[in-house]
């Protein structure tokens, strides 16, 4: 987990353009959609001293995603909260990358950035998200599960799951 450089933004407008990496948002991104994402980012790293960390494989040096935590602010019953999140391209899916850098996000989260609570939601249908969450150890109560205000009534993706971790709760250990 890094910051963002310039050579992330060909790749990262790549996953942000693939419509199987962005099933489960409500459209894919241009390329000025995805070049004005990392700007936020970056502004929001200034402002806060945490974000959504550029992700490359150790071994390799390849950019891969993001993995980090990202304050929303939007009209839920549980905002405002710090979200942990993760977009990550198809060909790293599977290796367990998502989970491990969510866990060393959560990790910074907890020790650095003296958070009580991070949260994770996604839609009801991404189910690989959700086991990442799981397999972090987030808890999930239905009764959280809620409506994104941000996507119309009847729209497919508009039903969210909502999970849920805090500081004082033990990490599960790494698989």
């Amino acid at each position: 987990m890094r910051r963002w450089r310039d050579s992330d933004l060909e790749p990262f407008a790549g996953l942000n353009g693939d419509p199987e990496v962005m099933e489960h948002f409500p459209a894919t991104l241009s390329r000025a959609e995805s070049d004005a994402f990392v700007a936020r980012i970056e502004a929001r790293f200034e402002r806060d001293g945490y974000g959504l960390w550029a992700l490359e494989v150790a071994e390799t040096g390849r950019f891969i995603g993001y993995t980090g935590l990202a304050p929303q602010t939007f009209p839920a019953h549980f905002t405002p909260a710090v979200e942990v999140g993760w977009r990550l391209a198809r060909f790293a899916w599977g290796h367990g990358f998502a989970t491990e850098a969510a866990r060393a996000a959560l990790a910074f989260g907890f020790e650095r950035a003296r958070l009580e609570e991070i949260v994770s939601f996604t839609a009801t249908t991404n189910v690989r998200s959700q086991a990442v969450m799981q397999r972090l150890g987030m808890t999930h109560e239905p009764a959280d599960d809620f409506d994104h205000p941000a996507l119309p009534e009847g729209h497919p993706l508009r039903r969210h799951v909502l999970y849920r971790t805090r500081a004082d709760r033990p990490s599960p250990p790494a698989r």
